[in-house]
């Protein structure tokens, strides 16, 4: 039954846009050798199949062009082993099948695009001063760029049938894996100075050598036909069938995330918030809806894990303490052998829940989701408002979490497939602006939007930091002022005082202790600045906007919002993965 019952809600998240699929991209030469064909073909599909085999959770999709060549036996092999094909056209078909050299690989190319689970067909682009000057000789060869831009930007590994030289034209093969490594594509991609130093989790190919059709096709002069290695830019080529352990836990995030929604679809169904509440009477923008089913798994997601983590912590530094008093009453009473086991049972039960929580890795998730919904937060307003280049292939959210370690690029991934379906090509409805600005910015009398939100959040924070704050002074110079009556009173009281002042002494100290080791592993200070600085930057922001009747400005405004809202959550992912709730701090 159980079985039965995950493959319907499989079924379900699948038609609704929640399932997390694993994208393998395609770039592949058009000439291969036909002698190579069914080598290479071996080759594929014992790759797919690996994938599959080891990321049983996640639904292998294959995004390809299905140019003549290596695109369409890619293509082919996937159909094969019934794994589903989304084809990513440069330009309008009619215009597309002007490139196919025969009529053969162009009724394939019809039978493929007819197999396929989804067709996107990239917007027109015209070449700019600085791509001619890089070597595009015509507008077309900017739309190849483009393509290639898309798939490496949205798959996470990029299946390269390569003969390993440098390419020839922009938008080749070469150039494509080029890319895909470092995020680079003279005269096209649009990278920001900063990011060409970051770390780059989205560089994982897998590649298969293979000769071309012609004059010197013969690879280059270090690799042999039908050698695979994966390459990425961090480890340089590697042979043997193994992900880098690195990639390979970023893939199990994205693996885990997919369990946890279809764990959690039936409650996230019922509870889970919608980004999409009250939206006008226009029309919804292509990907929106999908995006904001992510949204919406990661919010309840993070709130769940958040709700763990919050009495784990609660529990820990609970046991702490009493294993304080407990200690303290042993040792000035004498007491009985019962308080020593007492002192190791609450000891190991602090052990047991860092050990269940570790285990089930309640923190890590939690911040992680809460990550991600915040990313994606901002990712469908901007969609809604068209702040993002509608004609770009681009991934548009390279801002977050660009500088930390691979681990956490899986987040990235997740928005990526959000980003798979954003709609390219025109402007959404002006309309959509003013609504997002109601809805993301709001204001704090209404109680609406991020502005209301930072406010109260900085208002509750503050006031229950001041009021453990002065509890934990008052516990602590009362043990002060008792340890100053057991100085000049001592020698007056009997034993049993003396014993008393003695616990009290140790006692009081210890939960001011305890009270701030535990607001330091909350980070109390530091969002205390947080929701005040972001409560600032909301409040420029709705000054701005309600002032300003310019289209393009308040877009502009968005876009400064949404760059400092990525920023200020990779900040807070950051500070808060350096306070891991640990058994030591029994």
């Amino acid at each position: 039954v159980l079985p039965g019952i995950r493959n319907l809600l499989r079924r379900n998240m699948i038609d609704s846009g929640t399932s997390l699929n694993l994208y393998v991209g395609v770039t592949a030469h058009r000439d291969l050798v036909p002698g190579e064909i069914p080598g290479i073909e071996k080759r594929v599909s014992a790759f797919l199949g690996e994938l599959r085999r080891k990321f049983s959770g996640l639904s292998l999709h294959l995004i390809t062009p299905l140019a003549e060549g290596g695109d369409q036996l890619a293509a082919r092999v996937a159909l094969e082993m019934d794994i589903p094909i989304v084809a990513v056209l440069p330009m309008e078909q009619s215009d597309y099948e002007q490139d196919f050299n025969t009529d053969q690989s162009l009724a394939q190319f019809r039978d493929l695009l007819a197999a396929s689970s989804e067709v996107i067909v990239m917007p027109p682009t015209r070449r700019n001063e600085e791509m001619q000057a890089s070597g595009y000789s015509s507008d077309r060869q900017a739309q190849y760029a483009q393509l290639g831009i898309f798939v490496s930007n949205h798959c996470q590994i990029l299946l390269a049938i390569w003969d390993g030289k440098d390419g020839e034209f922009p938008g080749g093969t070469g150039n494509v894996l080029h890319y895909h490594l470092t995020g680079v594509l003279e005269g096209f991609a649009d990278v920001r100075a900063a990011d060409l130093l970051a770390n780059n989790e989205n560089d994982l190919a897998y590649h298969v050598v293979c000769s071309r059709e012609r004059v010197d096709g013969s690879p280059a002069a270090d690799l042999n036909p039908l050698d695979t290695y994966w390459i990425t830019s961090q480890r340089g080529r590697e042979t043997g069938r193994r992900i880098p352990p690195e990639y390979r836990l970023m893939l199990d995030r994205l693996e885990e995330f997919d369990a946890d929604a279809e764990k959690y679809a039936r409650d996230i169904e019922l509870s889970g918030i919608t980004l999409l509440d009250e939206r006008p009477d226009l029309e919804l923008p292509a990907g929106a809806h999908p995006a904001d089913l992510f949204y919406r798994t990661a919010d309840w997601l993070a709130l769940h894990f958040q709700k763990r983590v919050r009495l784990s912590q609660r529990a820990t530094y609970f046991l702490a303490a009493m294993m304080g008093l407990v200690f303290l009453v042993y040792s000035e009473y004498s007491g009985p052998s019962w308080m020593v086991l007492t002192f190791l049972a609450l000891f190991f039960s602090g052990v047991a829940l860092h050990l269940i929580g570790e285990r089930r890795q309640w923190y890590r998730k939690y911040l992680d989701y809460r990550a991600l919904a915040e990313g994606l937060r901002v990712q469908i307003y901007w969609n809604l408002s068209g702040v993002v280049n509608p004609t770009s292939a681009e991934f548009a959210y390279d801002s977050f979490l660009n500088k930390q370690d691979v681990e956490v690029g899986w987040i990235r991934h997740v928005m990526r497939s959000a980003s798979m379906r954003r709609a390219r090509g025109a402007q959404p409805d002006p309309g959509w602006v003013d609504w997002v600005v109601e809805q993301w910015v709001g204001n704090e009398g209404n109680g609406k939007g991020q502005l209301a939100y930072y406010s109260q959040r900085l208002h509750q924070n503050a006031t229950h930091h001041r009021r453990t704050s002065i509890l934990g002074a008052v516990c602590l110079w009362s043990g002060i002022a008792v340890a100053f009556l057991l100085l000049f009173f001592g020698s007056r009281a009997s034993e049993e005082q003396m014993q008393i002042m003695l616990v009290l002494m140790g006692a009081l100290p210890l939960i001011a202790a305890v009270r701030d080791a535990y607001a330091h592993k909350k980070a109390e200070k530091e969002l205390i600045r947080q929701y005040d600085f972001m409560g600032r930057i909301f409040r420029n922001a709705s000054k701005l906007l309600r002032e300003s009747s310019d289209l393009g400005l308040k877009r502009r405004v968005l876009r400064a919002l949404g760059e400092a809202a990525l920023e200020e959550g990779a900040e807070w992912l950051l500070t808060h993965r350096e306070r891991p709730l640990e058994y030591s701090t029994l």
